[in-house]
This record gives C-alpha cells, structure tokens and sequence, in this order.
C-alpha cells in the first residue's frame, strides 16, 4: 500500500517524473551501499534481536513519513528524508531475512521456500494496491503511511515467537574489509554466483524503470487519474497478480525443470510483454500486458535467486545476498534517478522500449548453469 501509494503521492504533489525518480531513489537508493554492512552483521551477530531492531526504527520513521504529509504545506526534502531512513532499515533488514531462510528449511526445500517467500510478499502486491488505490482517494496518504508503520509491530511479534538456527562461527585472521567484502569474493570465485549478481544488477538498473514509473505510465499513457480513480490501483494489482502467479509457478509447475533455462525463457517473454505494455493506450488491455509482465519477472527473479542459494555456504550466505539486495533493490533506486530527467525528454515508452531491449540481451548473456568441469567455491575460509 505504502509503495503504490508513495509513488502516486509524489507525482500528485510535483507533476515531476523527476521526483518521483528522487522518492524511490531514497526509497531504494541506501541498498546500494547497507546491505554489506547488514549482511555481515547477519553473519556475525544474533539474526533475531538484529531483525527486531531494524523492524523498530522502520516503524519509527514510517511514522515520520505520516507526520510529514499530513502537513497542509508538506516539506519535499523531509519526506525525502524520512522516506531514506526507512529505506536504510530496509535495506539491512534484506539480506539478513534473506539469510535465515535455508536454515529454517534446508537445502533439499529451498526452491520451494524461495517461491512461497515470492509467493507471500507477492500476493500483498495484489491485495495492497488495490486497497491503497481505494483509500488514497477515501482518505488521503497520510493514513496509509500510518497503517503501514502499525504493520511492524506484526513483524516484531513474529519473529519473537520463532526460533532462528544459529550461525557457527569460527576463529578468523582476516581483516575487517576482507570479512566485509566476503561476498565480493566469492563472486568473482564462483562464475554461476557472479553471472547471477552481475544479471540482476543490470536487470534492476535497465530494465525495470516501470516499477518506479508507474505513475508516469499510469497518467501518461493510461489517461488514469491517480488520485481520483481507483485504475492505477487495479493497475498495480495486476501486476502483483502476475508476479504471484510468477513466483508460485517456480516452486510447483515448474518444480522438476531446469532453473537456469527458466531463466533466460522467462527474459525473453519478460522482454516481448513489456514492449506491448510501453505501447498500450487503454487501462483494460493494460492490466492483461502488466500481469504478463509480472509474471515473467518473478519467475525469472525467483528462479534466478533459487539457483544462487543454491551455490552458497552458511557462513557466507548474509554477504553473498547482500550483494543481491544491492542489486535487486538499490539499483532499481539508482536507475530511477537516472531515468526521471530522461522519461521527460523523450517520454516514458521509449525508456521502456530500451528496457525490453535490454532484457533481451541479458536472455542471451545470463548462462547460469553449473559447469561439469567448475568447482564450487563457496568462501568458507574467508568467510569465517
């Protein structure tokens, strides 16, 4: 509710791609950089306190963000800031809830896992829009942003009923740079881990500038009206639909088939459904080519993450997956930023244009498939 909301919020208050490329940069943007200091923080302290905490301060500043829109003259450079706190938490919240997963369920269920982890978070993507699509015109932003820093108390009294699995620890020589940059390591060691994070990295920073400019897209070529109307919910909903029938599919249709190859299938199919959705001019068909979409990414992305867990030791798992978080979020920020001033000059299709094009030529470069004759590296000694 809060992201499709925010969004929204952002382009009503400026008619600025540009701003909103500075919303979702600050949103995103402190995952290009806190995550390696989450994710050997996940390897080395206690994951469940450290998930709590971070669940506090998220709370804390989600709250801000209320207090600041509920001002009759909302200062932008506030928000902005508040909207970066809660993204820093976020960002170090990532690989470390990333990082618990394998434990809680082992290594033989972990596509499984990974796809009701997609599942889950998807299926709020359905139901949130659409609610925070109905509300923003019902109530208003500030009421949503408070609801979504009630829903961390949830979190908190989640993780205090669960047991986490500890992680071993063992005596180490290495610097504190080397411990930090663990997982930099063990990419450029391991050829399947460093072609899986280089793919995601450019994915986000390219190919995903829909997600941050749906309301562009929405206003612009839909004709919706976002603070009126209840479409660019519908919108967004559909496009959660998609992912969440996405990311199910991974862990039971598709279960027993080669993840690599789903792969590179699904960027294909990712890049033909986006450019019929660059060039639609009515909300119905819209909703059809943004569920394709969504499906084509989660499953890619699913699929994609399911093949690098596979790859990594426990003890470097929290390092390994920041990176990820980097790339799966932080560049999405950075890409953002970058593309607001561009979307104004020659308009949001071609940038989706170049998206899909850029999809299609990771399908070509994203060969993630272990090689017979490669060994495993996994860090174990660097990592400790």
């Amino acid at each position: 509710m809060q992201n499709v909301v925010l969004g929204a919020y952002a382009y009503d208050l400026t008619h600025s791609a540009t701003f909103v490329g500075i919303i979702i940069f600050a949103q995103l943007g402190p995952t290009l950089v806190l995550p390696m200091v989450g994710g050997l923080l996940a390897d080395k302290v206690d994951r469940k306190r450290f998930l709590i905490i971070l669940s506090i301060e998220q709370l804390v500043f989600s709250v801000g963000v209320a207090l600041v829109v509920l001002s009759p003259d909302p200062s932008k450079v506030l928000l902005v800031v508040m909207v970066f706190m809660v993204g820093a938490g976020s960002a170090m919240f990532g690989p470390t809830y990333s990082a618990i997963l394998p434990g809680l369920v082992g290594r033989e269920d972990l596509p499984g896992a990974i796809s009701l982890n997609s599942a889950q978070m998807n299926a709020s993507r359905v139901i949130g829009p659409v609610i925070g699509g109905v509300l923003y015109s019902l109530v208003g932003p500030a009421w949503i942003f408070a609801g979504n820093a009630a829903t961390y108390l949830f979190v908190v009294g989640a993780l205090m009923m669960v047991t986490l699995p500890s992680v071993r620890q063992a005596p180490t020589h290495a610097s504190r740079w080397r411990q930090l940059t663990a997982g930099i390591t063990v990419a450029r060691q391991d050829p399947v881990v460093g072609r899986c994070l280089v793919t995601v990295f450019v994915f986000s920073l390219l190919a995903l500038a829909f997600i941050g400019q749906m309301p562009v897209v929405a206003a612009h070529n839909l004709g919706i009206n976002l603070s009126k109307s209840p479409d660019y919910g519908i919108l967004y909903a559909c496009f959660g639909t998609g992912a969440l029938a996405g990311a199910i599919s991974i862990g039971t249709v598709f279960a027993g088939t080669s993840k690599p190859l789903i792969v590179r299938i699904c960027l294909v199919g990712y890049s033909l459904s986006l450019c019929a959705f660059a060039l639609e001019r009515s909300p119905v068909p819209a909703y059809v080519n943004v569920a394709v979409v969504g499906a084509f990414y989660f499953a890619f992305i699913t699929a994609l993450n399911t093949t690098l867990q596979g790859r990594l030791h426990e003890n470097v798992r929290g390092r390994v997956m920041a990176l990820w978080m980097m790339g799966f979020g932080g560049t999405v920020g950075i890409g953002n930023l970058l593309i607001g001033p561009v979307v104004a000059a020659v308009g949001i299709t071609d940038v989706l244009l170049f998206g899909a094009c850029v999809a299609l030529a990771l399908a070509w470069y994203a060969d993630v498939r272990p090689r017979p004759d490669a060994q495993v590296v996994l860090g174990v000694g660097l990592a400790q």
